[in-house]
């Protein structure tokens, strides 16, 4: 099977590299994350100038008409920098319930909002008891008149603090745990009755806490099947996973060379530390490791928009588990091999095991993957 990029993809990775490296050093982040939108909206323009917002999108639809090889190059792109802007909840979370759910109208209402950059989007699912099961929404929508009015509270809505605009998943039918009776619903930022806190992750992102009080709601701001969305829900999550595998081997990349390069020029009894070979062996595990998740980001990107449902999800499952587990033996060693200068705030690879760790828990731990994938009889 051939996995060179094509001329158009390697353009893109060039292109996305060299903007990154010229504009998204660490100390500019530092700034960007301490800025009020918690981001850098100079870079956020770029994006949208560059056509990142309108990637995945049909062409027909104002989009670039790319797919899941060129999301996992931008993903990565921004794993390795530590990307603060919202680009994977608006473009690829959000977007993927415009693009695989959207009528035709709504097609054309939002998408070229989002490719523009004018319209950041989050997904409001997570409740308080909901932990890592999809199917678990206590929050509820009811009739109202030819709308909705939708009640309850979301939990660590990621990039929520600056949304637009909000898919909201809410209960039509059935009680708590059931897979049936599950909608997804937009819902205005600013919208009477809704209310949100907006705080910092442990990454350097932002979240926010999510309550909706009687919110009233047109039968347009449904997307999909009312009492049928979990389907929906899965296929929207799988392609973020996918997106957010590739980040995270960005992110390994990462530290894998932060290290490498510390141990050439720390010294010890006279001599750089990467004269040891017992430190050289703990950086060929770092790299094998990197190099191992990079093929499962590249199994998770072939399969993110696979209509068997079944499969997919396998596919998903070993790849966020193995990724997690990867990039937790990276960041450990990455600490370790750095020493104290390698947990102060003011050096990068403490950030990125912080990412690594927040990329891991996304969505569900590797421990809940691997027990998926368990359940479903394993890959093969």
């Amino acid at each position: 099977m051939d996995f060179d990029f094509s001329d158009e993809q390697t353009l893109l990775k060039d292109q996305l590299d060299r903007l990154l490296a010229d504009r998204y050093g660490f100390e500019e982040r530092k700034r960007a994350m301490a800025s009020p939108e918690g981001f850098s909206a100079e870079m956020w323009a770029r994006y949208a100038e560059m056509g990142l917002m309108a990637l995945p999108f049909a062409e027909d639809d104002g989009g670039i008409g790319g797919g899941p090889v060129e999301t996992m190059i931008v993903a990565e792109a921004f794993g390795r920098v530590l990307a603060l802007e919202p680009w994977m909840t608006t473009v690829i979370t959000g977007g993927g319930f415009v693009r695989l759910a959207g009528s035709a109208a709504q097609r054309a209402a939002l998408i070229p909002e989002i490719a523009s950059g004018a319209l950041k989007l989050a997904f409001a699912h997570t409740e308080r008891h909901s932990r890592f099961d999809l199917n678990i929404v206590e929050s509820t929508a009811k009739r109202d008149g030819g709308g909705w009015l939708l009640s309850g509270h979301k939990s660590v809505v990621h990039d929520g603090a600056s949304a637009d605009k909000f898919f909201v998943t809410a209960r039509t039918a059935g009680s708590r745990r059931d897979a049936g009776g599950i909608g997804v619903f937009l819902v205005d930022a600013h919208a009477p009755g809704v209310t949100r806190r907006g705080y910092p992750t442990q990454d350097g992102r932002r979240a926010a806490e999510l309550s909706l009080d009687n919110v009233a709601i047109d039968a347009e701001a449904v997307f999909g099947d009312s009492e049928n969305g979990l389907s929906l829900v899965h296929a929207v999550v799988d392609q973020t996973i996918a997106a957010l595998c590739a980040e995270a081997v960005g992110v390994m990349e990462a530290m894998q060379k932060l290290t490498v390069d510390y141990l050439k020029v720390r010294k010890q009894f006279g001599m750089p530390i990467g004269a040891f070979q017992a430190l050289q062996h703990r950086a060929v595990d770092m790299f094998t490791a990197t190099e191992q998740s990079r093929s499962m980001a590249y199994l998770a990107a072939m399969m993110a928009d696979d209509d068997e449902a079944t499969e997919r999800a396998k596919s998903l499952h070993a790849a966020k588990a193995e990724i997690g587990r990867n990039g937790r033996a990276v960041g450990e060693s990455a600490i370790q091999l750095h020493g104290g200068v390698g947990m102060t705030a003011e050096y990068a690879v403490g950030a990125y095991f912080k990412r690594m760790t927040m990329i891991d828990v996304a969505f569900g731990d590797s421990d809940h993957h691997v027990g998926r994938l368990a359940e479903m009889g394993g890959l093969f």
